[in-house]
């Protein structure tokens, strides 16, 4: 790889760590389900939550698919497909927009 890209791969990687490891202030304050979201809020969760939980729900799914010949003979594919499918696409598509709910 020449400069140029090695510098790009570290710079995209150093951003991913950064947006992955803060926490957003916006959504520092607990929200009741019955109050109305920020406009702030609901940016950010359309433009940046959203697309993770989709990436989250597709990646989820292949780990389902790999984990199969492991989680059907302990019983556990339910769990497993609770934990790696349903929830990453509840969060991505069932919740209402702006409503982060930990």
């Amino acid at each position: 790889m020449d400069g140029w890209t090695k510098r790009s791969l570290i710079f995209v990687v150093v951003a991913v760590l950064v947006c992955t490891t803060t926490r957003f202030p916006a959504f520092a304050q607990d929200q009741k389900l019955d109050e109305e979201a920020t406009a702030e809020a609901m940016i950010t969760d359309f433009v940046l939550l959203r697309p993770l939980g989709i990436g989250a729900t597709a990646v989820g799914t292949v780990f389902f698919i790999a984990s199969l010949p492991f989680s059907a003979p302990s019983g556990s594919v339910g769990v497993a497909f609770r934990k790696l499918v349903v929830e990453p696409a509840a969060f991505a598509f069932a919740r209402p927009l702006g409503k982060v709910i930990y």
